[in-house]
């Protein structure tokens, strides 16, 4: 009944079925070894079973997947009248370890747009653009790849961009990024039919009418490889981290950055401070005549 709720309700797909199928079996195989059923489970049963499942070697991410599976189960019953409460409300997730973005150095987003300047003229200067605003603004690809026309028509000392839930930042732009936006600015006529218009800085021929976040993803790969990069570390939103974390390398404050990023909540600009801290620490690591005492003392 629940799978065909899952189904009929909320259209989940054919792999959320089945995936959802897999983990209520899982759970039911580890009831029955205890003589229960799902519908009499408790909590204690249930934080059994997911502490069997950290036991048995299953990633935070997976377990964490397992036991939503198993919340909107729980909720299910209690909804239908199958049960008066729900066992899983108490339940606490497994706990996910934030992985720190990958961040270029700025020697290799240098590299990058070098790269850039030795492609053909009218392709260079695009790319010499996108990269220079990406880096200069930190941008979300979709943010930087739509940008309209109008936003740079006039000296762009600064950007309004509207980001997320509609929500307009103003985003300062160097010397740099603004050459370059002229620079494509005088090359992007040609790149057009006599007969044809775009209201988009980076107009293309797909649906959208602008240049695609997978094709510019695919630009970026090609250009690494042209910069002697690994193209597996570069991508529109490593670029991104890189604009933030060089700021604050340099003196930023969070708050700015923030702002500049577009983030609702500063607990999500924070993560860039613990690359920094990371870096130190290697910095330490590799340089320190007392490294490996500090290091063995945890300071």
């Amino acid at each position: 009944m629940f799978i065909e709720m899952l189904v009929a309700e909320r259209g989940a797909s054919k792999n959320t079925e089945q995936a959802y199928g897999r983990d209520l079996d899982d759970l039911q195989g580890f009831l029955a070894r205890r003589k229960m059923r799902p519908l009499d489970a408790d909590t204690e049963a249930l934080r059994a079973y997911i502490a069997s499942l950290r036991h048995a070697g299953m990633g935070a991410g997976t377990a964490a997947r397992r036991l939503s599976a198993i919340r909107q189960f729980y909720r299910f019953l209690l909804a239908d009248g199958r049960r008066p409460d729900d066992p899983s409300a108490t339940l606490d997730s497994p706990k996910l370890g934030r992985p720190l973005p990958k961040v270029l150095s700025t020697g290799e987003v240098g590299a990058l747009i070098a790269a850039a300047h030795l492609r053909d003229a009218g392709e260079g200067l695009r790319l010499a653009a996108l990269l220079e605003l990406l880096y200069a603004g930190g941008l979300r690809v979709s943010e930087l790849v739509s940008l309209p026309l109008a936003a740079v028509e006039r000296d762009p000392r600064a950007l309004i961009v509207r980001g997320k839930g509609n929500k307009e930042r103003l985003v300062p732009l160097g010397e740099p990024a603004r050459a370059a936006i002229f620079a494509w600015l005088g090359a992007r006529g040609a790149t057009l039919k006599p007969d044809e218009s775009s209201p988009y800085l980076f107009p293309s021929r797909s649906a959208e009418g602008h240049l695609t976040r997978q094709r510019f993803g695919q630009l970026l790969k090609e250009l690494a490889l042209e910069a002697n990069l690994d193209p597996r570390r570069v991508s529109p939103h490593v670029l991104r981290h890189a604009f933030a974390s060089h700021l604050l390398a340099h003196g930023a404050d969070l708050r700015s950055v923030q702002m500049m990023l577009g983030h609702a909540d500063i607990a999500t600009t924070q993560i860039y401070t613990h690359v920094l801290d990371e870096k130190l620490k290697a910095l330490v690591r590799e340089h320190h005549p007392l490294a490996e005492n500090t290091a063995d003392k945890g300071e």
